[in-house]
Parts: C-alpha cells; structure tokens; sequence
C-alpha cells in the first residue's frame, strides 16, 4: 500500500513539474502572458478576434513577431514601456489579417501592366480599351491583356474580326475574365500557324466558321497553348516586378497569407527568387501545377524536392493544384448530365475532363500517402463528383491523414454530394465574389445548362450548414481581389451597387460573422496555419488589419466602402494607407 501511494505521489509530482516545464517553454518561445514591455500597444479599438469565443477586445499588445496580450485598455497597461508604441485607434474595427485560399497572385501583378477589361460593360468598351491599349504602347510586339466578359458575345465566343478592326498591325492575345480561353486577332493566328486544317489539341477546342472550318479567333483550354508559346518570355526582372506589384496591392486589401492557385514551374521559381530577394512579405503557399499531359512519378518527385526545400512558413510547397475540369462557357467543365442541346453520344456532351476517374483516384490516394494537400479546380457538378470520389479512395486506401484536401469554384453542386464534404473533411473553397446575379449566371449559363441544374448554383450556405470547412478566395485576377467586396456579396447575393436590384438565390445568403470566419480562421486553416494565424489569440503572429469602419455596424450594402487602413504580418507594418497616420501616444 505504502509503495502505490509513493509511486502515485512521484508519478502526479512528475506530472506537475513537467506540465510547468512545458508552460515556461511556452511562455519563453512565445513571450506569452509575460508582463512587461512590447514593441507595439494598440488600445481603444473595436477588436473582433474571431476566436473560439467570437469574442470581442479592446486592446492588444506586440512583441516580436507574437501577440502577448489581448484584452482591455485597462490590462494592456502593463506592457506599456518607454519605448513601447503606443496607437490609440479611437474605436475603429481591427480584425485578424485575411487569407485568400484561392488567388493567381503572380498572373495579378502580370495584368496589372496589360491591357485591363474587367470594367468593360459593352462590345464598344471593350474595343475602345484596346484600342486605346495599344496606341499608348507604340513599342509593344504584342498586345496583351485580358478580362473580357464572356457573356458579352454570341455563344461567349468573340471573332478575330473586331480585334482586327482596332489592331490590324500586331498580334493581339486576349484571355477571357475566366483564363480558360483566348481571343486572338488574324495576326496571332498567322503567327502560330492556326489554319483551318489545324486540328483541335487534347483537351483543347480551337472555335471555328461552322461552314468554312476558318479559326473564328476564340481557343479554348489547351488550345491557347498554341498561340501562347509565341509570345515574347517576360525577363526575370519583370516577373519579379510583376509579383512586387501584387503583393502591395495584396496588403492594401489586408491580405497577409495566400494559396497560389497555379504555381506552373515558371511561377514557382519566380516566388523562389521573391524569397531570395526578401520581399515576400505575405506567407505564400504554393499549389504545385500538375499537368495531366505528363508522367505521374516524375511530377511527384519533383513536388517531393521542392516540398524539402520550401517548407515554409514563407514559402510553402506542400499543395499539388489538379484542374479536374474547364468552364461553363466553354462546355469544359464536367457534368453529370449532358448540356442544353447535346446528345448523350457526343463524346463531349457532358464537358471535357482532364483526368479520367482511375488515373485521379491513383494520382489523389498517391498525393495523399505522401502527405501532400490536394487543391481542385472543380466547376461542374461531374468535376466536383470526380473530386470527391477520388478523396474517398484515398481515404479508404490510407486511411484519414490531415492533407486537408480543397475543392475550388464549386460553382455547381449536386445535392446528393453537399454531404459529402463534411463526412470526407473537404474543404469547399468557394469564390463568393461571384455569388451574385450577372450576366454570366443568370443570363449565359442557363444556355448552356438549364433551369433544373441552376438551383445548383454556388450553394455556399447549404455547404456552411452541413457542417464542412469553408474557405474564401477571390480568384484574382478573375475577379476582384479586395476580401470586402466579396464578403458584401456572399451576404447580399446581390450586385454591388445595386441595393435594390434581383439577389441570386437569397436563401443561400450567409452571415457577416460566417463570411469573416471564412477569410481568417478557415483560410488559416487552409494552409496549416491555425495554430499561429486566423484570430487575434496571445501567443500567435501578429497578423491583423485596421478599418476605417465597423462592418457590424453599417449596413450590408456599403461594406465595399470601407477601407483597410492598416496591415501587420506577424507584427510588421506591410501597408499603411497613404491618407490615414495613426494617433500614437
């Protein structure tokens, strides 16, 4: 008896003094819960920490690179020191820092010094901003740009001819507001050799006169390689200038970590050569471009190497991006039924696939195994099906790993599989930006797929309510890439700057709390950084943001208006706006 009471007694004394160990490692890794000085004190501010709680702060404190207090302005006091900064915000609203899941961040800064579209309203806009492009830029060999909106042309296929007519003298490649096809004028067509006895590539369709078989000027997919590869390679300096550019306006938007939706080996390396520079200056994790025209293993060990060697927290390579599918527009994207007016024994009646079921269940289970996160692009209800099934046998073959597996676009979800992301812990990356009605969903894709299939569309309050993680990404430089303007979206469904204008599915609103959640805990989640990012908790990075209004306090419709004044990545200044100072004391 006398020698299990002592063996007891030493046992829980053994357990006590390391649980002080581990608390005193903590507390000295991170400055946790230790009064005294911090760098940075900001005080009187409206903080919604987005914590477990969803509670709410007045005050934090700053040391190092780590949050050491969260709490009261009456608390925060004690780590007030000489040389302590200390900012009175006067009550303005102060978030943890936004993580966009799913954003062409490198191709962003790259259209920043092209020819624009986004904004064009009309044919006679769009035509004039090119025109306009291009006398401006005498010097250029070719005119490039992008954003057309593909709703704005017959069948969403635009004709070399209007190119012709505002640029006749130089080759013009224009990508549409999706980057899944291409407008080119006679130039660009001349130059890659496209005639009317080219034939279409391997997931790729080349439009053409359906009298003459003459290249009407639209290339999708694949098809836009052929001309692309003609085009001029930017320097080294110019991509790096290009990437620069984007992660100003990043910050400005109160961005401070990202997943590279696209990172082709070429964008890769220019993220390396950022690193090496020391100016990334938001964590970036990488989607690794899987190209379905090449051998599986030698794709998979080349990730396996850069994964070593980029393992973050900066600059991660542990994702593998698979475009399971195209878009709507185009009939790329993948469905279980055929679209509007094709029959069941056309090979392409239900969309092209760029994988068939087997080789992704191998690739998806292989990935897996080696503990890589899998992101997809998935539009069409077959491709999100596709996806889906592919994760369940890699669940089923390797057991459960947490590789947090995304689907991204989502923008048509069969109900029987809205389930299956919380039942398979997929996490639905959804572009809420787009959850509104434009022309592109309630004018064009009912073409193409029909009334059944549109109570389908971007359902990202029924996936929010199954149970499933859910993550927001702008897409960019598809759409906007300001987090506030999508966040006003997904809970409106409404066009900006149209209160009283027709709501896209109103029952799929979301709430203002849900949609931050997803833009900083669930994006945190995301890219494995939970335990550090997402809330404003003691003990992790100082990533937060300032605003120069209480989104719960204004109405719906004018969350696009306020502002992001102030951004921190782990306790660094990364953007100020150029008409606001903070108040210190």
């Amino acid at each position: 008896m006398k020698r299990s009471l002592f063996q007891f007694i030493r046992s829980f004394t053994l357990i006590i003094l390391l649980s002080i160990a581990y608390s005193c490692s903590q507390q000295d890794e991170y400055a946790t819960g230790k009064v005294g000085p911090a760098e940075l004190v900001i005080k009187n501010a409206e903080i919604y920490t987005v914590d477990a709680a969803r509670s709410w702060a007045q005050a934090l404190a700053v040391r190092g690179e780590r949050l050491v207090y969260v709490g009261t302005n009456l608390g925060v006091k004690a780590f007030i020191g000489p040389k302590t900064q200390t900012v009175d915000l006067g009550g303005r609203l102060l978030l943890p820092g936004f993580h966009d899941s799913h954003v062409h961040l490198f191709l962003g800064g790259v259209s920043l010094g092209r020819c624009i579209l986004n904004e064009a309203r009309s044919l006679d806009e769009i035509l004039a901003e090119i025109k306009s492009y291009a006398q401006s830029k005498p010097g250029k060999s070719w005119i490039l740009g992008g954003g057309w909106n593909q709703s704005l042309f017959p069948e969403a296929t635009p004709h070399k001819s209007l190119l012709d007519s505002v640029v006749p003298d130089r080759p013009v490649m224009l990508w549409d507001v999706g980057l899944h096809s291409i407008w080119v004028n006679s130039k660009a067509l001349e130059i890659a050799g496209i005639t009317p006895e080219t034939k279409d590539p391997d997931r790729g369709r080349i439009e053409r006169d359906p009298e003459t078989g003459e290249p009407s000027g639209t290339l999708r997919e694949s098809a836009a390689k052929l001309v692309e590869q003609h085009v001029p390679e930017m320097t080294d300096q110019e991509r790096l200038e290009s990437l620069q550019r984007s992660f100003k306006t990043a910050h400005s938007f109160g961005i401070v970590s990202l997943q590279e939706a696209n990172a082709s080996p070429d964008i890769f390396e220019t993220y390396e050569a950022a690193e090496n520079e020391g100016f990334l200056t938001a964590r970036v994790r990488t989607a690794l471009y899987f190209d379905p025209a090449k051998d599986t293993d030698e794709q998979i060990n080349r990730f396996l190497k850069l994964r070593k060697t980029h393992p973050g927290p900066r600059l991660n390579a542990g994702t593998v991006k698979l475009f399971i599918d195209g878009v709507i527009d185009s009939k790329t994207a993948v469905l279980l039924e055929p679209y509007e007016g094709m029959k069941i024994d056309d090979p392409e009646a239900c969309g092209i696939p760029n994988f068939n079921q087997e080789r992704l269940n191998q690739i998806v289970t292989r990935l897996d195994n080696e503990g890589f996160q899998v992101h997809m692009h998935t539009i069409g209800e077959g491709a999100i099906r596709m996806g889906l099934d592919a994760i369940e046998q890699a669940r089923h073959v390797n057991g459960f790993r947490d590789t947090r597996h995304h689907l991204s676009h989502l923008n048509i979800i069969h109900p029987e599989d809205l389930p299956r992301f919380y039942q398979l812990r997929v996490v639905a990356t959804f572009q809420p930006f787009w959850a509104a009605p434009y022309p592109y969903n309630v004018k064009l894709t009912p073409l193409f797929l029909g009334p059944e299939r549109m109570k389908w569309q971007l359902l990202i309050r029924s996936v929010m309510d199954s149970g499933a993680v859910v993550a927001a990404g702008s897409d960019w430089n598809v759409t906007s890439l300001n987090p506030l303007d999508a966040i006003q979206v997904a809970i409106t469904r409404q066009i900006i700057g149209q209160k009283d204008g027709s709501v896209l599915d109103p029952e799929q609103r979301v709430s203002l709390a849900s949609i931050v959640a997803s833009y900083t805990t669930r994006g945190a989640y995301v890219n494995f950084e939970e335990r550090n990012s997402g809330s404003i908790d003691v003990g992790k990075w100082a990533d937060f943001i300032v605003l120069d209004k209480n989104l719960f306090k204004i109405p719906a419709h004018e969350i696009h208006k306020a502002k992001v004044l102030w951004t921190f990545v782990e306790g660094k200044e990364v953007y100020r706006a150029s008409d606001w100072e903070p108040v210190f004391d």
